[in-house]
């Protein structure tokens, strides 16, 4: 477990997303000055829109950025379930990279996950930066329980994505997904998380409590982690 596990108090979301894409674009900076480009890791759901639509105004070399999603939904693009189409709204007008990490021309779930895994390899690693949401359920990513849970934690360190079927399967989204790994998660040079509501709040501090025998995936994702992390919170 990361020593540093700082948590920032926000008064709403508003002042959340401008925090937290000011933080991003220093990271984004900061990998363009050191090496010419930046590759970066950003979470799906409702709860980050607000950031990306902040960090998408910032004035920034966007055709130097490369943009995965930390997980995906096994859907056609364009879906409304779809992760990267989301961010791509946000960013391709700016001309950054956006890459999906699911094709649709996988015959299963696991096939989508290797697939995946080979072509984040031809993206430079570690990751620049890597922005996780946490479910109500303690979910991070896509790390759900499930058959596939052991792998997506304590799988090969080389392994950077793999397909999971969440058992059970979430109601508000009922498909089997492709994910970051635990190990590619945590390499990452920057790793942040962005939560609103108590409960989330709650969740994430019995998981770190509990550290690595964590009951919620979040808890063994962070049990893992070496370097700071911050933990962005807002009440609402």
């Amino acid at each position: 477990m990361s020593d540093e596990i700082e948590w920032w108090d926000y008064d709403d979301a508003a002042e959340m997303a401008a925090a937290v894409a000011g933080d991003i674009g220093f990271v984004i900076e900061s990998a363009i000055d050191a090496r010419g480009g930046c590759v970066i890791a950003l979470s799906g759901g409702k709860t980050p829109l607000p950031i990306y639509e902040k960090l998408a105004a910032t004035k920034l070399d966007w055709k130097r950025v490369t943009i995965i999603p930390t997980d995906e939904r096994i859907v056609p693009l364009g879906d409304p379930l779809s992760n990267i189409t989301a961010i791509g709204k946000a960013f391709l007008p700016k001309g950054a990279r956006v890459i999906p990490i699911v094709s649709e021309a996988a015959k299963d779930y696991r096939a989508a996950g290797k697939a995946a895994d080979a072509r984040l390899g031809d993206l430079h690693w570690p990751l620049d930066l890597c922005l996780l949401g946490v479910g109500a359920d303690g979910h991070t990513a896509s790390i759900f329980p499930g058959p596939d849970f052991d792998e997506a934690i304590n799988g090969p360190r080389e392994r950077r994505a793999l397909g999971v079927m969440p058992d059970p399967l979430p109601p508000e989204a009922p498909v089997a997904r492709v994910t970051l790994s635990r190990a590619a998660i945590v390499s990452a040079k920057a790793l942040m998380i962005a939560v609103t509501g108590d409960a989330k709040r709650k969740v994430i501090e019995a998981a770190i409590k509990q550290g690595p025998s964590s009951s919620y995936p979040i808890g063994r994702v962070l049990a893992d982690a070496e370097l700071p992390v911050d933990i962005h919170w807002s009440p609402a």
